[in-house]
């Protein structure tokens, strides 16, 4: 069964083989010209920088890439974590024939590097040993200047969900300014954005044939520079397309008649902003409404005016997310002084027979042999782990995985699948038996999609489950179910756990799921993604009200209890979320004070490029409804102290939060909070030893607050005592 797709595209495993192709298959893609030379290489095709540690698994982009690159007949060279002091680390694999690839890795370097609080990390999770120095910030662009300075001539196309977040104009968090398309500052002569198979595999062959890098424009998924808009493109002003009316009034190839329970999701849901379709009251130009959509190209404002209006640029940010389904996306074109940076329509998901050609590649399923056994903590925390899916159609404002992976869901066979678990227990030293997850983006949204490709393909709402789930959306769980059930019963494996976080909205519509999951796939903790109990910090998520979630907190009872098993769920929240005031954060806290949770760690809202929340950070507005000068103003907890303070309530419990609390407490007029019975948030004394203790850094030391009996080198959340924890 495919999960996608009436649009069409040539299959990724249909290509003719590169000439190379007679080389084989490698051990390991190399690092070295020794190895080179081992292989009988006198140079590499194409060679991948990427800002993480080389691990031949298809989770890290760097080994899925290049082993895909490979089948395709190509030599692939990787330079992974390269020093970026000079260009010399960039030349250990002499000039590509091809190109350059330059990636960041599989996080945003920043995001890598940096806190929510801009401090710098100790760790990275991707590097051996977990050391912290190994890769630069903003390192596409470090790495791009490094790679033209090695080989001037060598093309170079930059990829990887830092390019990828960055295609367009963009807030940057930790410069606080709105920065250029990454395009523009690396000088690459293509972007590939989102997850990029088809695009790469394509631009490859043809660069194999002779192809001018600079004549390949056709492509999806694909970002240049171009001087003008070609002549048979028609420009539509982005500001036409954020009007009340109708989406489209003339016929075009995406066009379809829609039944009562279809128009939803192309037209206006009333009482639902946030799940609203750009529409289109003032009619297009006559000269637009007489050319296909492929041929249109929506101008959004231009880099200047979203530096200097940040109106403009929350209605930039609204644009583009609506114009994100492959379906019926167009062109963007912006600006940035005399060049024109150019954004081709999304990428053709693929199917699911291109998802197992993808994932049953020949991958080593280990760190590379340089390494000798360093430890290397990304790998160790998917080493027996599986990914079943990409995509996800949430549409949290928070999360960029939307933007990046898209919102239709990518399945692999349930074949496919089994066959990994059965080649991690035969081959995957250290498997003790236990399959650590079986996930992606999100747990159950396997196989999950539109009842209807011609209503999937028209769609243009932000979410299929915000405010509510979409009439539209298929909802089974039973292909999941099943795949539980056919992995936990393999030759040699004893526990399949789930460690994606879980869509507890989809998961209460189908409780047999919930009861499989719970019963058999749960290690004594599940964790799951409230994020707030205010509704109008909800809304601004696009989360569900905690009405779903006390659904599912009963369901996970009832079937622990069934079970005989005494089983917690490990709840998420965000600190400093636009939208959420002291009032609600306060609210949140005396929810979790009635639910008795002490949550260990707490995110603090981190403003990634291209996320819709990011654009509510930066300008004030919101952008899940029409945007101007007089449209909804978003409450953004911005300053230092605040952002603390947040904090700080959604770890109530922490003594050495208690002074900045009480503080907070009177000055809201809710001194009534501060006391020593059940009925307040935190005690009116302070603990002495907090003033005492003092550690060699100068911090004060403050000693966890935990129950007796319970594991201080653990991490807990239970509806009694413990503390949870939240992964970053």
């Amino acid at each position: 069964m495919e999960t996608y797709t009436s649009l069409t595209a040539k299959p990724v495993s249909s290509y003719r083989p590169y000439w190379a192709k007679r080389f084989g298959t490698a051990p390991v893609l190399p690092m070295s010209r020794a190895e080179m030379d081992t292989l009988g290489w006198d140079s590499c095709d194409i060679i991948l920088v990427s800002g993480d540690a080389y691990i031949d698994h298809p989770s890290f982009g760097a080994a899925l890439i290049g082993r895909l690159l490979e089948a395709q007949g190509f030599r692939v060279g990787i330079i992974a974590q390269p020093d970026w002091q000079s260009a010399e680390a960039f030349k250990v694999l002499g000039k590509p024939n091809l190109y350059f690839g330059v990636t960041a890795g599989n996080m945003d370097s920043m995001v890598n590097r940096y806190t929510a609080d801009r401090k710098i990390r100790s760790d990275d999770a991707y590097t051996p040993n977990a050391a912290s120095d190994k890769r630069p910030d903003r390192a596409v662009l470090v790495y791009s200047q490094r790679c033209k300075e090695a080989y001037p001539s060598a093309p170079l196309v930059i990829g990887s969900i830092e390019a990828s977040l960055r295609r367009i104009a963009h807030y940057d968090y930790w410069s606080d300014k709105v920065r250029r398309s990454i395009l523009v500052d690396s000088k690459a002569d293509l972007l590939l954005y989102g997850n990029a198979e088809r695009a790469i595999i394509e631009l490859s062959h043809r660069l194999g044939r002779g192809e001018d890098i600079a004549d390949i424009q056709d492509i999806r998924g694909t970002a240049f520079i171009r001087k003008q808009v070609p002549d048979e493109f028609v420009e539509v002003p982005s500001t036409r397309l954020d009007r009340p009316g109708v989406v489209d009034k003339h016929e075009d190839p995406y066009a379809m008649k829609m039944g009562k329970s279809d128009a939803s999701c192309a037209t206006d849901d009333k009482g639902s902003d946030a799940a609203a379709a750009p529409t289109i009251s003032m009619p297009l130009p006559l000269k637009a409404a007489k050319v296909p959509r492929d041929r249109q190209v929506i101008r959004m404002p231009s880099y200047e005016e979203v530096v200097s209006d940040p109106v403009m640029y929350a209605h930039a940010s609204r644009v583009l997310h609506l114009e994100a389904n492959p379906g019926n996306a167009r062109a963007l074109v912006q600006k940035h002084g005399n060049r024109e940076v150019w954004l081709n329509p999304p990428p053709i998901p693929l199917t699911t027979k291109e998802m197992d050609h993808v994932y049953d590649l020949p991958y080593a399923r280990k760190p590379h042999p340089a390494y000798e056994g360093a430890n290397i903590p990304a790998w160790e925390m998917i080493r027996f782990s599986v990914n079943i899916m990409r995509g996800c159609f949430g549409g949290c404002t928070f999360c960029s995985i939307t933007e990046h992976e898209g919102r239709i869901i990518q399945s692999r066979s349930e074949d496919s699948i089994l066959r990994e678990i059965e080649e991690i227990r035969d081959k995957v030293d250290g498997f003790t038996g236990v399959i650590s997850d079986l996930g992606g983006p999100t747990a159950n949204m396997y196989r999950l999609s539109c009842k209807s490709e011609e209503i999937e393909k028209n769609c243009r709402k932000l979410s299929c489950v915000y405010p509510g789930i979409c009439e539209n959306l298929n909802t089974d769980h039973s292909a999941l179910i099943q795949l539980y059930r056919k992995a936990r019963n393999l030759r040699g494996v004893k526990k399949i756990l789930i460690g994606s976080g879980l869509r507890y909205d989809l998961a209460v519509k189908s409780p047999e799921y919930v009861k499989e999951l719970v019963q058999h796939h749960v290690g004594g903790y599940l964790k799951i993604a409230p994020e707030h109990s205010e509704e109008n910090v909800l809304s601004k998520m696009m989360k569900p009200g905690m009405g779903a979630y006390d659904e599912f907190k009963r369901m996970f009872e009832k079937f622990s209890a069934e079970a005989g098993k005494k089983q917690y769920l490990i709840p998420y929240f965000i600190a400093a979320h636009p939208g959420s005031t002291d009032e609600d954060v306060l609210n949140l806290a005396l929810w979790l004070k009635r639910n008795d949770f002490r949550l260990d760690q707490v995110q603090t809202f981190t403003p990634t490029p291209m996320a819709m929340a990011t654009a509510m950070y930066h300008s004030g507005k919101n952008p899940l409804r029409k945007v101007t000068k007089d449209s909804e103003m978003v409450p953004v907890p911005k300053a230092g102290n605040v952002r603390k303070l947040h904090k700080a309530f959604i770890r109530y419990h922490d003594p050495q939060n208690w002074p900045m609390l009480r503080e907070a407490l009177k000055k809201m007029g809710r001194a009534d909070l501060i006391g020593n019975g059940k009925k307040h948030l935190i005690p009116a004394y302070q603990p002495a030893v907090l003033s005492k203790i003092v550690q060699s850094d100068g911090s004060r030391f403050v000693p966890k607050v935990m129950p007796k009996g319970f594991n201080q080198t653990k991490s807990y959340a239970s509806p009694k005592k413990g503390p949870g924890s939240r992964k970053h």
